[in-house]
């Protein structure tokens, strides 16, 4: 599947918001949304920000998309999924894309950035419930336990990342740094899920 290879701080200047796509430097200084808070391109600085309401609403889509690391037909899928779902469809999206393995990996504290989990399962650092699993868009169920392998225990990206990491900052997971493993307790609710985004204006976008 098709994956976006460019500068991925051009996105969060483009949203004019942090989406925490690059790990540590997000937190820094060397933020480049810190010097250069507007959108990219040759007239980014004198481009006026005033949206119609497709606009909005297309903006937000873009956004919850690239802070997942989908592409749009990937998210659209999950968009689908969530509509056949009992209750509310948008925070059924947002259930579906906490329940990724790459976005678990990375709540757990084991990579810096979704990006970067996502590697890290392609390149089969990670088992599920003790078996490997190299499919970063895999939905987790309540008790699945995610663990580092064995022989991957001695990667720096993964200690480094989590003595960046609180203890449990999650609710709805639990980890244990001491065996590298954690535990997905069960689906979280819309409102414990710490995502700065509208998916109303999403479920209104895929509704015309």
């Amino acid at each position: 599947m098709a994956r976006y290879t460019g500068p991925s701080c051009k996105l969060c200047r483009r949203e004019r918001q942090k989406l925490f796509l690059k790990g540590s430097k997000c937190h820094s200084e060397r933020c480049p949304l810190e010097k250069k808070n507007y959108i990219p391109g040759q007239h980014g600085l004198s481009r006026r920000s005033k949206f119609s309401e497709y606009g909005v609403q297309l903006r937000e889509k873009q956004k919850v998309k690239r802070i997942y690391g989908l592409q749009e037909t990937q998210f659209k899928l999950y968009f689908f999924r969530a509509t056949r779902q009992k209750g509310v469809t948008g925070a059924n999206l947002i259930k579906l894309l906490e329940r990724r393995l790459d976005n678990v990996v990375y709540r757990l504290g084991f990579a810096p950035s979704r990006k970067a989990a996502r590697q890290l399962v392609l390149h089969r650092h990670f088992t599920v419930n003790g078996k490997v699993v190299d499919i970063p868009s895999y939905l987790l169920m309540p008790g699945d336990v995610v663990a580092v392998r064995e022989k991957s225990k001695k990667l720096d990206i993964i200690h480094d990342s989590l003595r960046r990491t609180k203890d449990n900052a999650y609710g709805w997971l639990s980890v244990d740094k001491a065996s590298l493993s954690g535990t997905f307790m069960n689906i979280p609710e819309r409102e414990d899920v710490p995502l700065n985004a509208n998916e109303q204006l999403i479920v209104e976008l895929y509704s015309k």
